[in-house]
């Protein structure tokens, strides 16, 4: 008797899902894949609610996966904001294998929520709000490293979440080259010429697997792809090319080849993007005289129409007594 292809993909996924038995969880569905682990919906029995649960893959759990997964439990418990999923329980199943458990996060990536956004205006605030909590980040010690569209989720009333700090990368305040001690990458992963990262996100020291130069600037340019996703419809630059001359500016520093030449920190980064949705000339922006003269004339444009208006009556009521 042989098995059917069928067979071996169910056999598979029973061996990959997590036991449960004789803890507080029930699985109840899959819900997405990492690099590392699977997160699975599932029911906490104690408290009657939905949670998400992240487990080392089954069919390579190891120390190694075991320890970042724990590592990536405690980073995400040292970030507690608003738009960073909380950290709910950790521990080891019946079978071994690490879990952390965390709040179930409904709603679309950001990829999603982009295309049905109709104004572009919309997209780049939500992007303003996903600048300051990865600033937020950085200064509490940890660098995502792995930043797009696909790890930030809008829920159905707004809210933003950071997701997948599988890969990130802590650091002491005052020095970023110093990784603190259980940082959410493990040391294979941080070794010279070790690539981590989605490519068409990924800043070129981080690309060029140069870990000991990956800092907070190394997020900011991954930022800058997103902002070019949201702006123009794709990451790649030449997408670019038709957007408005300041944020094209904007663009240009937060993905500058060089980090000393990108923005010192994400929060001066959505700060000129607020800078340009109100109608403010960007801090990296140098405009000409006929910029100049248009953004001014766009923010006043009430009071010059009073001003023509009011002209144009003077002018009617000369001629109409002159005559």
């Amino acid at each position: 008797m042989t098995l059917s292809e069928r067979n071996i993909a169910q056999l598979r996924d029973l061996l990959r899902r997590p036991d449960t038995d004789g803890t507080r969880y029930e699985v109840l569905e899959p819900l997405a894949q990492g690099g590392m682990g699977e997160v699975y919906v599932a029911r906490d029995r104690l408290l009657d609610r939905r949670v998400a649960l992240k487990v080392v893959r089954g069919l390579e759990s190891g120390p190694g996966l075991d320890e970042r997964l724990d590592a990536e439990a405690k980073t995400l418990a040292r970030l507690e904001h608003p738009s960073i999923v909380p950290i709910y329980d950790v521990g080891r199943l019946p079978d071994g294998r690490a879990f952390y458990a965390m709040k179930l996060v409904e709603g679309k990536t950001l990829e999603s929520a982009a295309e049905v956004a109709e104004r572009v205006n919309d997209r780049l605030r939500l992007f303003a709000r996903l600048c300051e909590v990865v600033a937020f980040a950085h200064e509490r010690g940890v660098i995502h490293r792995d930043l797009k569209p696909q790890n930030v989720m809008v829920g159905p009333f707004g809210e933003l979440y950071v997701l997948d700090f599988g890969v990130a990368k802590t650091f002491r305040a005052e020095r970023t080259d110093e990784p603190i001690a259980g940082g959410a990458a493990s040391a294979s992963d941080t070794r010279a010429g070790s690539v981590i990262g989605t490519p068409e996100y990924m800043p070129p020291e981080q690309a060029a697997g140069r870990s000991a130069e990956v800092d907070s600037r190394s997020d900011v340019f991954a930022l800058g792809r997103i902002l070019t996703f949201l702006a123009a419809g794709s990451p790649r630059e030449e997408r670019a090319a038709s957007l408005p001359s300041p944020l094209r500016s904007i663009l240009h520093k937060a993905t500058a080849e060089d980090p000393a030449h990108r923005y010192g920190s994400a929060l001066d980064l959505g700060r000129d993007v607020l800078q340009f949705l109100d109608g403010d000339r960007p801090s990296a922006h140098r405009e000409t005289w006929i910029e100049w003269l248009r953004r001014h004339a766009e923010r006043h444009q009430t009071v010059l129409w009073l001003i023509a208006a009011y002209l144009a009556l003077r002018v009617a009521i000369l001629w109409s007594t002159g005559r």
